[in-house]
């Protein structure tokens, strides 16, 4: 039997549209979302606790393997501004004969601040110098890194 299933990774920073774009997914696909600053926000913690992250990332991505080995698509909305995040995921449920998309987004650095202003979400609220420090330490997928995912298939963009 061919596994059907899925996973789409949605990278960028934050002000960026990653969780505009997975909701939208999560409907019209229909897919699994998995979002760390909603689980975090939900159990009181602090979105800024870089260790508690890592720990519901890291059970995030046990239950998407285990919802892969039965043919679900699964989207992951961590940001993943790192290339090796990106790789671990990808080779990690291409083990598992699962597709693999990858979505970049990105905007200007004035566009993202002025998202993440206008949302507000964040407590304290992001500083345009943090920002800054983000946008120029982000690994923006490269031609030949994208070319290592599989095409969008079902999806907008």
């Amino acid at each position: 039997m061919e596994n059907k299933s899925r996973l789409i990774i949605i990278c960028g920073l934050p002000g960026s549209g990653k969780t505009t774009l997975a909701k939208k997914f999560e409907i019209d696909l229909p897919a699994i979302r998995f979002c760390p600053d909603e689980w975090m926000d939900i159990l009181g913690i602090d979105i800024y606790d870089e260790d508690r992250r890592a720990k519901i990332e890291a059970l995030q991505w046990q239950l998407t393997q285990h919802l892969l080995k039965f043919g679900n698509t699964v989207i992951i909305e961590w940001g993943t501004w790192a290339k090796s995040e990106r790789d671990t995921l990808r080779t990690g449920a291409r083990a598992l004969g699962a597709a693999v998309e990858l979505h970049y987004l990105t905007a200007p650095v004035d566009v993202l601040f002025d998202r993440i202003q206008r949302r507000g979400m964040e407590d304290p609220p992001i500083k345009k110098e943090d920002l800054m420090h983000w946008y120029e330490n982000f690994q923006v997928p490269s031609p030949e890194e994208m070319a290592m995912f599989d095409p969008h298939v079902n999806t907008l963009i």
